[in-house]
């Protein structure tokens, strides 16, 4: 049912678009009790059906123009859910702020602390001091480029933990395999991912649980593309950001 509206183009968002305002704490504290929020979060989901659970509705700085956040994604509506916007963003032209993309990091913020850490390897650099998770796909070209990133200079004093999460087919869930199987993950892995070393034959005995764990734990974060950086303050990062981006992130964190 999202694809359809997805598929629409509504005039609407140009007006959207040109509206400066910011969140503010009391609207959002206000978010929390305001039954019109359920009156919308209601007449949306009837309109997109139970295939596309609504999670929450928040109020924007427009008047009228509802924020819903529906399957990772922000969409907008008004009161009645008679007009939505859908793949558009929400930007304050005084300071140039892209309110929806701020608000979709907040939204899909993950808590860092509760990750499976054991059902990752980890790679250290420096003292590893600043800390990420990585979701990776074996076969993903952009996990290699990332991968070659975190090799460079220009990155230091960080922890890796390295997520095998093989959503690209079998060939993706063999490799996946052998690297956890491997007795040292960490080299195997960067032998393949650097190196184009093929993963040696697992044993047939080795139990991969972890990482078919690491494919349902992915889908329930709403991960829908690999590379996926988890920064520890529970910001995500997607795709192969460059050496740029990720330290001016990493030099964020407390």
């Amino acid at each position: 049912m999202l694809q359809r509206y997805r598929a629409a183009a509504f005039a609407g968002f140009a007006l959207a678009a040109v509206c400066a305002a910011t969140f503010t704490a009391s609207a959002v504290a206000q978010n929390k009790s305001d039954a019109t929020l359920d009156r919308v979060k209601s007449a949306v989901q009837t309109k997109l059906g139970d295939d596309a659970p609504v999670k929450s509705v928040a109020r924007t700085p427009i008047p009228g123009l509802f924020e819903v956040s529906v399957g990772g994604e922000i969409m907008y509506a008004d009161e009645k859910a008679q007009y939505v916007i859908l793949g558009g963003n929400l930007i304050d032209t005084k300071t140039r702020r892209n309110l929806t993309e701020a608000r979709q990091s907040e939204l899909n913020r993950i808590d860092f602390a509760k990750l499976p850490l054991d059902r990752s390897f980890k790679y250290v650099k420096g003292n590893g001091s600043r800390k990420i998770a990585v979701f990776s796909d074996p076969n993903c070209p952009y996990c290699k480029r990332f991968e070659a990133t975190l090799k460079s200079s220009k990155i230091d004093n960080v922890t890796v933990y390295t997520f095998l999460y093989p959503v690209l087919g079998p060939d993706s869930d063999a490799k996946s395999k052998a690297i956890w199987c491997a007795p040292d993950r960490l080299k195997v892995w960067h032998d393949w991912m650097i190196g184009e070393k093929t993963p040696p034959t697992p044993a047939a005995s080795c139990d991969d649980k972890p990482v078919k764990d690491n494919f349902a734990l992915g889908h329930q974060l709403n991960i829908t593309g690999t590379p996926t950086i988890v920064l520890s303050d529970g910001r995500r990062l997607p795709g192969a950001v460059p050496a740029e981006e990720l330290e001016k992130a990493l030099a964020t964190l407390k």
